[in-house]
């Protein structure tokens, strides 16, 4: 029997989920910097969005306890509908569970939080009664203390999720760097939320291509003054 884990992700097989990407979520979260959370989940939400990716995002309790979801995310999706829940595991609302039936692919990539209770009751909830095959981004996710997070996703990993991390899966949607209709797109992201890997393309246009630098306006480099 073919394991279907073997197939890669590809923008036409797989389904992507935010899960409470809230202020309050984010409060509690001290496995992963914050500002570093939400950079790879926005960067996520771009490629997502560059390879047309089904997008479902999940709220908790907006008003009365987590907050708006983050608008650099909510910026991704203009005029998205959100899906508000009162539970904890977004698998026991009728909504969340048609919007992902609606999608028609059974690889469901999940950001969420927090990683211990959100995303690990969620994915066993996926697997076993709605058997989608899950995974998992790592680091655009996050738990309460960073023991909760490593454990939480051991324990997903043992029953079948697929551990990912946010730039593993943009570029496994990318597979092929002549595929030039998304190539600039996904360059785009790298440098905005990839860090050295970002410098470094940055660096190869400008000092091995020789292409114009991504700067506004017009600026000066000047020589250095020759020492006396």
């Amino acid at each position: 029997m073919r394991n279907p884990k073997l197939e890669v992700l590809t923008p036409q097989n797989s389904q992507m989920i935010f899960i409470d990407h809230q202020p309050q979520m984010a409060f509690g979260v001290q496995s992963i910097d914050r500002q570093t959370l939400k950079n790879n989940v926005v960067g996520l939400a771009k490629a997502a969005c560059v390879f047309d990716v089904p997008t479902i995002i999940t709220t908790v309790e907006t008003e009365r306890f987590s907050g708006h979801t983050y608008p650099e995310l909510l910026d991704v999706f203009p005029g998205k509908q959100i899906l508000e829940r009162t539970s904890m595991n977004s698998w026991d609302d009728r909504k969340v569970r048609d919007a992902l039936a609606a999608n028609g692919r059974k690889k469901v990539v999940v950001a969420g939080l927090w990683t211990e209770v959100c995303n690990t009751t969620f994915a066993l909830c996926a697997m076993l009664e709605g058997d989608y095959e899950i995974y998992m981004v790592s680091d655009a996710s996050g738990g309460t203390t960073k023991e909760a997070h490593d454990l939480a996703m051991q324990r997903m990993i043992q029953a079948g999720a697929v551990p990912v991390t946010w730039q593993q899966v943009l570029l496994e949607w990318q597979r092929d760097w002549a595929h030039r209709d998304t190539y600039n797109d996904v360059m785009d992201i790298v440098r905005t939320h990839s860090g050295a890997y970002g410098m470094g393309v940055d660096y190869a246009y400008t000092m091995v291509h020789k292409a114009p630098q991504r700067i506004s306006g017009s600026h000066e480099t000047l020589a250095p003054v020759p020492a006396a």
